[in-house]
């Protein structure tokens, strides 16, 4: 061993002994920040603020894409759609962090006109300034070649691609065919066309549409539940109050803690199984690091 070597050696073995032994053992892997609170707009600003806070993700001058699902007419209670308190939070901070605009969109199931104003979601975010909540435009889709699995190609929203800064705030709920509809599932409104036409094969084909989709940020709406007849919902006997918001930069690993509200295990639900096997995130529970707040 050469001078050069050794020394380089004994600097690493120095570094080592300062670390605590739980460090040296712990594997590298992605976080998962867990806020809960009966504040929802404190409580999504604790899972942003654990991740490292907004200004990780959003620079001055960027515009801003914030996800949410709005797309049932139903009210705030019934728990299909996102809580409007935690998009408005979402979109306070990418404001502070200095975003140029931010645009808030979602392709709906049920009459648009209806869903945007019933979630709660448009009427939050009235009067905001540098803030876009708008319907989705036929002439903004892209004809993208996925080359997937299941999709060759598929059309998605242009400005949901082009966004210097996608953020994902799915609701958790349950759903008839995909069991639960969390981060991956809530793709599904930047796409056109028939939608409906994935449903055979949708675990792959949603897959397909996230490996295409820059997600820089996924924030789950657990602030309460739907824990059966999803994804419609309806019934306030199948919402569950958690006052939880779940942040990760990894989509998977979002999703995969997410089940466990639910009472179920990630491996039990294909969507998340299928983007695992991709490689797009992790949804080994005992490879991400939760961090509690």
């Amino acid at each position: 061993m050469d001078r050069r070597d050794f020394l380089k050696s004994a600097g690493m073995a120095t570094l080592a002994l300062q670390l605590a032994p739980q460090e040296l053992l712990a594997a590298p892997g992605p976080q998962v920040a867990v806020a809960e609170g009966k504040n929802y707009a404190k409580t999504t600003r604790n899972a942003i603020n654990a991740l490292g806070g907004m200004k990780r993700f959003v620079k001055p001058g960027n515009v801003v894409v914030i996800k949410p699902n709005m797309g049932w007419d139903r009210n705030t209670e019934q728990g299909a759609n996102t809580h409007p308190q935690v998009v408005k939070a979402l979109v306070e901070e990418a404001l502070a962090a200095g975003a140029k605009k931010v645009k808030v969109f979602d392709r709906t199931c049920n009459d648009e006109r209806r869903c945007y104003v019933n979630s709660g979601i448009e009427p939050a975010l009235k009067g905001m300034k540098n803030v876009e909540v708008k319907h989705l435009e036929d002439e903004r889709y892209k004809k993208v070649a996925l080359n997937g699995k299941a999709l060759k190609e598929w059309d998605l929203y242009g400005e949901a691609l082009s966004a210097d800064v996608y953020i994902n705030v799915p609701v958790a709920k349950h759903h008839g065919l995909s069991k639960l509809t969390l981060g991956l599932k809530n793709a599904m409104g930047i796409m056109g066309g028939n939608r409906g036409n994935i449903h055979k094969n949708i675990d792959i084909a949603l897959a397909d549409i996230n490996a295409a989709l820059k997600v820089h940020l996924t924030v789950i709406d657990a602030t309460r539940i739907l824990t059966a007849h999803g994804p419609q919902g309806g019934n306030l006997k199948d919402v569950k109050v958690m006052n939880t918001v779940i942040a990760s930069t990894d989509i998977v690993a979002a999703d995969a803690y997410a089940t466990t509200l639910f009472g179920m295990k990630p491996e039990e639900i294909p969507v998340t199984v299928a983007a695992f096997q991709r490689g797009l995130g992790e949804m080994r529970l005992d490879r991400i690091k939760i961090l509690k707040v």
